[in-house]
């Protein structure tokens, strides 16, 4: 009888055990990326722990920081106009002693096409909350990705983070194929798609139906359950640190139902 094997991702080889601290992006500071700051500075400071080199975060957001994100958000009444990149960064270096870096702007390209300074990395995690963003944010990497394929810092994978009120999704993709090796036990799976292609027609379906931004916590709560976002925040966490302390992931995201509990992983090659 023929066996199946299970199809995995390794990751990328310059990430396993990097000489220098492997260069992150996140994108959003808002309801999730507020949260899953925390969980960075903790895979942080395990893999410094393990002997790995660790990260190096920079976090963009460009809004400030409104009665509306306290509570829902990673905020306190002391931080208020203040930028949220800012706030969360000073909060963490404080703590941690790390040496993170905020981008108190938008990830986006200029008036002439410009892409930002500082916008390459390896990792990059969106945690957005609109549609136009995240098609934004691939045409970035894409661009990057032929610009500096042999650069130490070139992209090579995004995570992304998404959700409604009460149900989300957490979705690896590899930025281009990333070099599998040979295996006689695993099907070696190099390219994970990006949500962008993958669920195109969903996400513009989506985006005839996003809202305003809130004005209050009352109200953005009407939005968006308690809990979302932290409950992704974590799961994605988890998804990227087991990536990055195995090698080799037999999942590239999930869909959650809060509502319900119930969560559906997304298979690699699936």
């Amino acid at each position: 009888m023929k066996t199946v094997k299970t199809n995995v991702h390794f990751l990328h080889n310059e990430l396993l055990r990097p000489t220098n601290s492997i260069l992150v992006n996140v994108i959003g500071a808002g309801g999730t990326g507020s949260k899953l700051m925390t969980s960075l500075m903790e895979i942080n400071h395990s893999l410094l722990e393990l002997g790995h080199s660790g990260l190096d975060v920079h976090l963009w957001d460009d809004d400030l920081i409104t009665p509306a994100n306290i509570g829902r958000q990673r905020f306190a009444e002391s931080e208020k106009g203040l930028y949220k990149s800012v706030a969360i960064i000073n909060r963490i270096n404080r703590w941690a002693g790390f040496n993170w870096k905020a981008e108190s702007q938008k990830f986006e390209r200029d008036k002439l096409g410009n892409i930002p300074e500082n916008a390459g990395a390896s990792i990059y995690i969106s945690c957005t909350d609109n549609v136009s963003s995240r098609f934004e944010i691939a045409h970035i990497i894409r661009t990057l990705k032929k610009q500096y394929s042999y650069h130490r810092d070139a992209p090579k994978y995004w995570l992304d983070f998404g959700n409604s009120k009460f149900s989300g999704q957490v979705l690896l993709s590899t930025i281009g194929k990333i070099e599998q090796p040979r295996s006689k036990i695993f099907t070696t799976v190099a390219e994970l798609p990006f949500v962008t292609d993958e669920f195109t027609d969903l996400l513009k379906e989506s985006e005839k139906t996003d809202d305003t931004p809130s004005c209050s916590l009352a109200e953005s709560l009407e939005k968006q359950d308690l809990f979302i976002n932290a409950t992704l925040a974590q799961m994605g966490a988890s998804l990227l640190w087991n990536l990055l302390k195995s090698g080799m992931t037999e999942h590239r995201g999930l869909f959650l139902n809060l509502e319900n509990f119930r969560t559906q992983p997304i298979s690699v090659g699936s």
